[in-house]
């Protein structure tokens, strides 16, 4: 095989790894919220999917990669293959938005958080955001972490 043959396979093995869902972001988060006594919500819910579902009060959590969806902060488009990955994160970007109009038609209070914002105040913002639907429970903020 030539370079290129075992180059491509190489990039297709990589990129069959890359999770769509569960990712670390979203784990943490979600032991974060049981930490927090945070129950009921569901994940990778609905249609389009949501990644953290409060069904009951209407909140949708989304848990957003930096690169894959353009964060302002920290997507670094890559040198190589700029055609293809410009479009790309683009369309992820419009996907985002889509689903979003389409959670908020449905009466839906949508929360997208970049996965580089700490894990702590991610879940603080679920809480506060579940708080202003109604929610009253004994949850337990959790403690920031000195930084």
């Amino acid at each position: 095989m030539d370079g290129g043959v075992t180059m491509a396979v190489s990039r297709s093995e990589i990129m069959s790894r890359i999770r769509g869902r569960d990712t670390e972001p979203e784990l943490a988060l979600r032991k974060a919220l049981r930490a927090a006594g945070l129950r009921g919500y569901r994940t990778n819910w609905g249609r389009p999917s949501i990644d953290v579902a409060f069904t009951r009060r209407r909140l949708a959590v989304f848990v957003d990669g930096c690169f894959w969806h353009g964060c302002p902060e920290h997507c670094k488009t890559p040198k190589t293959n700029r055609a293809y990955w410009v479009p790309k994160i683009a369309r992820n970007a419009a996907r985002d938005r889509e689903s979003a109009a389409a959670w908020e038609s449905r009466g839906w209070v949508v929360l997208r958080l970049w996965e580089h914002v700490p894990t702590d105040e991610m879940a603080e913002m679920v809480i506060n955001a579940l708080e202003t639907r109604g929610y009253n429970s004994k949850v337990t903020k959790p403690e920031r972490k000195e930084r």
